[in-house]
């Protein structure tokens, strides 16, 4: 993907010289748009073909928005957070699934882990303190939603998220 992203910020950059951004920024901006289509497009395809699309996609989106509000940790490549975030996405909802107790459990376990530790941004997303609060709020409120809902796939997405929020010590370092 980099290299597709390289070549893509040159020439953009060739088109309009002027009026764009330096090519790194570009690449960088690029290489994010470019690895979060490929993990989705190849999600939804594998998701697809297992016959599991419907699950895969909301388990996707699930997933995705509680990222954006609580955080994180990061594989240390682009084609490791790739490859994990596809398998998650795919075989999560196809091989687990939770009804009555069992799910109200996953959900309480998210939510305390949204409560305790969320959000956990990135070093480099440079998000301002202030908007720490509202970023916990949603995250938990997100969670608690599905305490209505009920919905196995989307309490499996946010128990995977809410586990990479946890600031663990000596973590697997893929």
């Amino acid at each position: 993907m980099n290299s597709l992203a390289i070549k893509i910020s040159a020439a953009i950059k060739r088109a309009n010289p002027e009026e764009t951004c330096s090519e790194e920024i570009m690449q960088y901006a690029l290489n994010i748009i470019l690895n979060t289509l490929l993990t989705i497009t190849a999600s939804l395809v594998i998701g697809g073909l297992l016959n599991n699309f419907t699950e895969t996609l909301i388990f996707y989106i699930c997933f995705s928005i509680l990222r954006i509000c609580s955080g994180g940790f990061h594989l240390r490549t682009a084609t490791a957070c790739n490859i994990v975030t596809t398998l998650i996405c795919v075989l999560t909802p196809f091989l687990l699934n939770f009804t009555g107790s069992s799910l109200w459990i996953i959900n309480a376990f998210s939510l305390i882990i949204m409560f305790l530790f969320a959000p956990n941004p990135d070093k480099n997303a440079q998000i301002p303190l202030r908007w720490f609060p509202g970023l916990k709020m949603a995250s938990i409120a997100l969670v608690g939603f599905n305490f209505i809902i009920g919905s196995s796939v989307i309490g499996l997405a946010f128990l995977i998220q809410s586990l990479t929020v946890i600031p663990w010590k000596g973590r697997l370092k893929l």
